[in-house]
């Protein structure tokens, strides 16, 4: 029994030694930290998905024309997934935080009114934190952001059919001061 149980702590120690890391590489534009023979880490860092939104300021909070007047990310039902055409507008948010690093936002999820009080705010919080994860994939500072779930408690609009849900069904990004 006890050539057993040192069999097995001996398999347990090699199987955990496989999975660690020495470092790590750069692919596909995402930067990740590498560290040198010396252990210092390498400064060659970039970002991606950032680019071509670099003239905006915070002006453009204000600005109609802006991809920055924007600020609501609707949701399928019953689903956290940031949809493709929403990608843009969220890149176009995450640059300008990025470059803005004073500038706050907290991320608002709602729900319609489908499924239970506690279900909702867990399924709003899932879609502020997509929305959370994809900015600061992209550059922004965790410190900038902050994220609540209101479920189904603040509808945009008021109805019981698809119409009303589907504008309830949101991310809301709430600039601190605009």
């Amino acid at each position: 029994m006890k050539v057993v149980l040192k069999l097995i702590m001996v398999l347990a120690l090699l199987w955990l030694a496989g999975c660690s890391s020495t470092g790590g590489s750069k692919s596909d534009g995402v930067a990740v930290e590498d560290r040198s023979d010396s252990g210092a880490a390498v400064t060659d860092a970039t970002t991606t998905g950032v680019d071509g939104y670099g003239n905006l300021t915070i002006e453009s909070l204000s600005d109609p024309n802006s991809p920055l007047a924007q600020r609501v990310i609707y949701f399928a039902f019953d689903s956290s997934e940031v949809a493709e055409q929403d990608r843009p507008l969220i890149e176009a948010h995450a640059a300008f935080l990025a470059a803005n690093p004073t500038v706050k936002v907290t991320l608002e999820g709602h729900t319609d009114e489908r499924g239970s009080r506690e279900y909702n705010i867990g399924l709003g919080d899932r879609r502020a934190q997509a929305i959370r994860r994809m900015l600061e994939f992209q550059g922004v500072s965790p410190n900038q952001i902050t994220v609540v779930s209101y479920g189904e408690e603040k509808p945009a609009v008021d109805g019981h059919d698809e119409s009303a849900w589907s504008m309830n069904r949101r991310v809301e990004l709430v600039y601190a001061g605009h």
